[in-house]
């Protein structure tokens, strides 16, 4: 079993910081680079590694690809990092593979589009309460612009009672476990920890592609490369992919209220069946291909469970259901085994955190249709971390959540994050379709009910590649 030097890992991969709720993450662009790498050295010291359990404040620090060029590194150097994170989410054949069309447009973004300044850095920023996060803030403000950044945006978040994000479906349920880090290892959830972390192996047996430095007199704490002369800057950290996600709380409850309405009156046992069906689980959490007719509460955290054995063709869970097209788990058509071990193939490490204020306090079903307060934006930052942004969170995005034909469905796209705007779709709105003995049940004219409002794809270096990129 590979030894996980936490220390020097950022301690957000290690862990998602549930006990300081309050969070923000402050986007900058570097003008002086000589100022910059100064800054980093003297914010070093509040980085929070791995093995450090904060109690009132965690710090992390990631770079875009051209905040690496904005801080010094070489073109040698930027080129042995990732196809992906150099070309970002806002070239043409991007936004075919995420999906990125319509209102979601990368040109409509309110951040990190092609018409606003690029990020160089982000600055995560978690809290024990909202008086400690603002009092961290206004310390370290001046400092930004006393260093040669520039404030881009501060993203402010929210926690929802219940863990529970704005559509009213208790979250975060569904996570791999790494391999090493947790003795509570589940067969078929545990993963090795390079599908995450880069310096060590991951599902193929192979150490994943690094960024390499020159081994001269700055590198020096930096790991030996395999390649000789050269010095492991990537070891210990991760790729991290951001897209803060705006949901229509509103339009997604009165579309699932329109068509489950009978003679203009409420049905609302079949109007959160539906809602369920679109997402996979009920708004307990509780999977509804373990309890395919009502919510079961007590089975609100279960994340054990599989397709296969008594539910392979969907007439409990769709195969088009939000869940079942993002971890597929032992539904493929292959043998369980190699379902799984394909799945996991393709996971991500979700660190997301909710926006905006909840359109009511308990976020039940019923209290949300009679809810008079939609206005105003609330959403997802949606974050995780991958050590090959290609084979899984673009895999995911392309090959299953947009894929309009998998697994023999035709012309359906993931209800609740895919977009059908695709230049390729027959229509302008989704379709979603439940198996049912005999003739399906299709719903047509599914309207869109998440947004993108920003996003870009950044590298977060360990600790000692934080000491490197200050010295440079």
């Amino acid at each position: 079993m590979q030894q996980l030097e936490i220390n020097d890992i950022q301690g957000l991969l290690i862990r998602g910081y549930g006990e300081l709720p309050a969070c923000n993450f402050i986007l900058l662009s570097i003008r002086n680079k000589v100022a910059a790498r100064q800054w980093i050295k003297e914010i070093l010291p509040e980085i929070t590694p791995g093995s450090k359990k904060p109690q009132s404040i965690a710090l992390h620090i990631a770079f875009t690809y051209a905040g690496l060029h904005a801080i010094g590194l070489s073109q040698e150097t930027l080129d042995s990092f990732s196809i992906e994170l150099e070309d970002g989410m806002l070239t043409p054949h991007k936004q075919l593979f995420l999906g990125d069309f319509g209102n979601s447009s990368p040109a409509n973004w309110q951040w990190g589009g092609p018409n606003q300044t690029p990020p160089h850095l982000m600055l995560m920023v978690y809290a024990i309460d909202e008086t400690a996060l603002n009092d961290w803030y206004l310390k370290h403000e001046p400092r930004f612009i006393n260093n040669g950044l520039s404030l881009i945006k501060r993203l402010d978040t929210g926690v929802i009672s219940d863990r529970k994000e704005h559509f009213g479906f208790h979250d975060g349920i569904a996570q791999p476990i790494i391999e090493g880090l947790s003795k509570k290892a589940e067969p078929g959830n545990t993963v090795p920890p390079g599908e995450f972390i880069l310096g060590y192996k991951n599902n193929y047996d192979q150490y994943p592609n690094t960024p390499q430095v020159p081994d001269d007199a700055f590198s020096n704490d930096l790991p030996m490369a395999e390649s000789p002369g050269l010095r492991d800057l990537g070891k210990n950290g991760s790729y991290l992919v951001f897209r803060q996600m705006e949901q229509d709380v509103g339009g997604f409850w009165n579309y699932v209220r329109k068509v489950t309405s009978e003679n203009g009156i409420d049905n609302t046992e079949e109007m959160i069946k539906l809602a369920s069906k679109f997402v996979g689980r009920w708004p307990s959490g509780a999977p509804i291909t373990a309890c395919p007719d009502k919510d079961d509460t007590g089975l609100g955290n279960m994340d054990n469970f599989g397709y296969r054995s008594f539910d392979a063709d969907g007439q409990r869970c769709p195969i088009g259901s939000h869940i079942r097209r993002t971890n597929p788990r032992d539904s493929m058509d292959m043998d369980i085994k190699a379902s799984v071990e394909i799945s996991n193939k393709h996971r991500i490490l979700r660190r997301g955190r909710s926006y905006g204020k909840p359109v009511c306090e308990s976020l039940d079903p019923a209290a949300i249709l009679n809810s008079k307060n939609f206005e105003g934006e609330r959403g997802l930052h949606f974050i995780c971390f991958n050590s090959d942004i290609s084979r899984q969170f673009e895999f995911i995005q392309n090959a299953w959540v947009n894929n309009p034909k998998l697994s023999r469905l035709y012309n359906e796209r993931d209800p609740i994050i895919g977009n059908n705007l695709h230049p390729q779709d027959e229509h302008r709105q989704g379709i979603f379709s439940i198996p049912m003995k005999g003739l399906r049940k299709r719903y047509c004219d599914v309207p869109e009910f998440v947004t993108i409002k920003g996003g870009a794809y950044f590298f977060m270096p360990g600790i000692k590649s934080l000491t490197y990129l200050s010295s440079i």
